[in-house]
């Protein structure tokens, strides 16, 4: 029978010492938390371990920040010990999956010093990224009894090495459960979960408990006991830290960029972790922010999902070492990342889900540690704040600070360099198209975007040719192209991607005078006797079918898109979104 435990507190620790825990932890687990600092559980750690280590399964449901990561870690560790504490080199005896590789990382790096205190046992670190056939080789030559890692890579090991045994595995963790289905992970999961022995222990640890997150737990969970860990005291409150304070900046869409940098620049001294729509608008700003005079000399660090696995660990290993500084970002920062001392989130654009909001401001206040966070909201998005309060987030009104434009600036720094002026255009046009997907259509209606005043925002000197705007009619006032400037002509700063460029015009020139030639030798098509032989409504006929084949082309590799056939950059060219500068 499913029992439930539920906490209510404020606190960020409660009263109880690790060293107070039933069923006692051995010596060396207590050493280890004394060594990093702790001494006092916290509320979903003192719940889970007695748990875990009496050999229930659980279901967790608690606050981001919460310190879930020793909640399992520590149980585990206690749990093979006691059954097997010198296992053979390739006996798998514990598992700990998590949706994302910095994630799984962090996982690794926590775990590290508390699986030293076992003789013999082995962890090793499966994520993407890495060439699979280094990880092959060192678990065939070394053995591994602890796999701590992504979904993909672990099925992937999982098929292809014949040396690793199973049925003596004696714990499984899933952490952040519902995000690794969001992203698509079940079928992995359930082929993992197929070849592990059903008696063992199971963890499902989670901040939010969706139906798919239920299906799951029945799935893998003999009679869990869920522990729910509320961040106030009465049942209705939202899971939102106590330390966090929340506002809402409603402005223009040509001044939202204004009104990021003049918060920037007040917050100057503190840790500041921005949120984008796309993986190209965390390229654009991560390029035009830090040539921003206002900006000079702030720590400016870009991370998204399309960055290589060891630049994304550079990024996030530099922010985390910092005192100050700016980390930009996609919700692949929004989830799971430990990251220190953040003292305010930025939504420069809400997210598209927007359960992801919560999880977005969670990575500030964290561990009972005041904090702040600010959503951009353009004046037809103000339903948005209702919607978060109806969810149990409320929000405050923060007014804007009509500081100067930036504007000029962003478009002096695309004059001097084409890169910036590619990417402006491709983050414009991502934005766009991510819009057009928001789950909460309701408010953020992509029909009703001003296109121009967008476009200003983002410093852009001319709007790209967008389907959407063609098609659709929308609007475009409120922008204002540069004038005498010709895009072709503008140079890259970069000079060997300059040459390339010149080298590639140059081609291009000469591939367009020999097709020049070669028509010259072919007779002239009569065009005034073709014009006549077509009525003019066989060519509003022919003018509606190829309107309807372009609909239909789009139509296509929109579901391509989402499925992830393809990707956004090769959408984008398929669009042609992105061949105006080439």
């Amino acid at each position: 029978m499913e029992t439930t435990a539920e906490i209510n507190t404020n606190k960020a620790l409660t009263t109880t010492l690790f060293s107070d825990l039933k069923p006692p932890l051995s010596e060396p687990v207590i050493e280890a938390l004394h060594q990093g600092g702790f001494h006092y559980c916290t509320p979903v750690q003192a719940a889970t371990i007695p748990l875990l280590c009496t050999y229930k399964d659980v279901a967790v449901d608690a606050a981001t920040g919460s310190g879930k990561t020793l909640a399992f870690i520590v149980p585990l560790v206690e749990i093979l010990r006691r059954s097997n504490p010198s296992p053979k080199p390739h006996q798998v005896l514990g598992i700990i999956i998590s949706p994302i590789r910095e994630l799984s990382s962090q996982i690794y790096n926590v775990a590290l010093p508390f699986i030293s205190t076992l003789s013999n046992v082995k962890p090793m670190l499966l994520v993407g990224g890495g060439d699979i056939k280094t990880d092959l080789k060192k678990i065939e030559e070394d053995g591994a009894n602890v796999l701590i890692g992504t979904p993909g890579r672990l099925f992937d090991i999982m098929e292809r090495v014949d040396v690793l045994e199973f049925r003596d595995l004696e714990v499984l963790i899933l952490d952040e459960a519902d995000r690794l289905l969001d992203l698509g992970f079940q079928k992995d999961i359930n082929n993992i979960i197929s070849r592990l022995p059903k008696i063992r222990r199971t963890g499902l640890f989670s901040a939010t408990q969706t139906e798919a997150v239920e299906e799951l737990s029945k799935a893998g969970l003999r009679n869990p006991v869920r522990v729910e860990v509320r961040a106030t005291a009465t049942a209705n409150t939202s899971k939102i830290p106590s330390g966090l304070h929340i506002e809402y900046l409603e402005c223009e869409a040509d001044r939202k960029s204004s009104e990021l940098v003049d918060l920037l620049v007040k917050y100057k001294s503190k840790k500041i972790i921005i949120f984008f729509m796309t993986c190209a608008c965390v390229d654009y700003w991560g390029v035009v922010l830090p040539q921003l005079a206002v900006l000079k000399g702030h720590s400016i660090i870009p991370i998204h999902g399309k960055m290589k696995q060891s630049a994304r660990k550079k990024a996030s290993e530099s922010f985390t070492g910092l005192s100050s500084g700016i980390l930009l970002c996609t919700d692949v920062a929004a989830r799971g990342l430990d990251i220190p001392g953040v003292d305010c989130v930025l939504q420069f654009d809400p997210p598209q889900d927007p359960n992801v909001f919560n999880h977005r401001v969670g990575r500030t206040a964290r561990m009972g540690k005041e904090g702040s966070a600010v959503v951009f909201l353009l004046p037809k998005e103000e339903a948005y704040v209702e919607f978060l309060r109806i969810r149990r987030v409320p929000l405050q009104k923060r007014e804007c600070s009509n500081g100067p434009d930036v504007v000029p600036q962003i478009r002096s720094v695309a004059i001097k360099d084409r890169d910036v002026v590619q990417k402006g255009q491709k983050a414009y046009v991502s934005f766009i198209r991510a819009y057009k997907e928001h789950h909460c259509s309701y408010i953020f209606r992509w029909k009703e975007l001003e296109y121009g005043k967008l476009g200003m925002g983002y410093g852009l000197l001319q709007l790209p040719l967008m389907s959407e705007v063609k098609l659709h009619g929308l609007s475009t006032e409120g922008f204002t192209p540069v004038e005498g400037v010709k895009l072709q002509e503008i140079k890259f700063k970069d000079k060997s991607r300059e040459k390339q460029r010149k080298k590639n015009l140059l081609e291009k020139q000469s591939e367009v005078n020999q097709n020049r030639k070669t028509q010259k030798h072919k007779p002239a098509p009569n065009k005034t006797a073709a014009m006549k032989k077509t009525t003019a409504k066989k060519r509003r006929a022919v003018q509606t079918k190829e309107d309807v084949d372009d609909l239909t082309r789009e139509y296509r590799l929109l579901k391509k898109l989402k499925k992830g056939t393809i990707g956004e950059d090769e959408y984008a060219r398929l669009m042609g979104a992105d061949d105006l500068l080439d």
